[in-house]
């Protein structure tokens, strides 16, 4: 019996697996909620006046701050995204915990928390993945104007607020210009050039529902006409298309994601790779003396714009992160001078 046991014994040990390194315990989960609450009450503290007198209702709270604490905390209008980046380290509890943590710091209603999952590595079609079907959108502002976003249905909500900046730049550069937007999302750049008095905008994007939402946002600001043309379409087929038929452009906004793929249209797109690829393609339908204004959110990002002929690349990145974003660079852009 004693040799049967202690051959069971050597089993479980060889079959163990390695305890995880910083492994979450309920007493840790306790002390980060505590630290979470107290960050995030101090930054709205110290964001929402101002926010609130130059009608902005979309702004980030807290952004991964804590290497322990790896979650994003958003705010929309009254409404909170509490999202975690996974890990093994953590349990189901965890964000739940954190986001009661956050709702109860800023006496927010449970019905108005939502709370969601990321990954580090993000998923082929992520951007475009779907989470429930509740199909309830609110409005929000930002500045004179205001988007639809949608908190439930998707991991993105309609709306990225770190180009809160970028946006009043094309909107100041857009009076009398013809504005292309590409991987447009759900339009806020279009309705930015719009807004700025541009003489036509055309804005591409792959997903009927996104187009969809273009249009939602324009009609919302007052802004839609016969002015603005949208083109449900993969970018590079259109940017070929669009060369052929003689189209130009004097601004334009190419914000893509850093990856996708779709078999049954047999694209794949890889930002690293295709990039001065996209951008060429791009310059093409641009005129003398034109802007491209170009983003990725890619933060391992390896720009190769020598390739390009163009008179001039500006980094912007500082001057286009906005203050409830600077823990991190959130995303990086160029401004191209053609």
């Amino acid at each position: 019996m004693d040799k049967i046991f202690k051959k069971n014994r050597r089993f479980e040990k060889l079959e163990r697996k390695p305890m995880l390194k910083g492994v979450v315990t309920p007493e840790k989960a306790l002390h980060h909620s505590e630290m979470l609450a107290n960050s995030v009450k101090n930054k709205y503290r110290h964001l929402a006046k101002r926010f609130r007198n130059a009608r902005i209702e979309c702004f980030r709270l807290y952004d991964w701050d804590s290497k322990e604490i790896r979650i994003v905390v958003d705010w929309y209008a009254g409404h909170l995204v509490v999202a975690e980046y996974e890990r093994l380290q953590t349990f189901p509890e965890y964000l739940p915990q954190m986001a009661q943590a956050v709702a109860a710091a800023l006496n927010v209603p449970k019905e108005n928390v939502h709370t969601k999952k990321r990954h580090t590595k993000a998923a082929e079609g992520e951007r475009y993945s779907r989470l429930a079907n509740q199909g309830k959108r609110i409005e929000v502002r930002e500045g004179d104007l205001k988007f639809l976003v949608n908190l439930t249905d998707f991991l993105d909500t309609g709306l990225f607020s770190d180009h809160r900046q970028t946006r009043n730049i094309i909107r100041k550069m857009s009076e009398g210009k013809d504005f292309l937007n590409l991987f447009a999302y759900t339009g806020a750049f279009t309705c930015a050039a719009a807004l700025g008095n541009a003489r036509s905008t055309v804005t591409v994007e792959r997903s009927k529902e996104y187009i969809n939402w273009v249009k939602d946002n324009l009609e919302l600001n007052g802004l839609w006409s016969e002015r603005h043309k949208l083109a449900q379409s993969d970018v590079m087929k259109y940017l070929t298309q669009a060369y052929k038929d003689e189209q130009r452009f004097d601004l334009a906004f190419v914000d893509p994601p850093s990856f996708y793929k779709e078999q049954a249209a047999r694209v794949d797109f890889d930002i690293n790779r295709d990039h001065p690829d996209l951008i060429n393609k791009a310059l093409k339908i641009m005129r003398p003396g034109s802007d491209i204004f170009f983003s990725t959110n890619h933060q391992r990002f390896e720009p190769r714009f020598e390739e390009l002929k163009v008179k001039e690349i500006i980094t912007l990145t500082p001057k286009t992160i906005p203050e409830d974003y600077r823990n991190r660079n959130i995303h990086h852009c160029w401004q191209i001078k053609v």
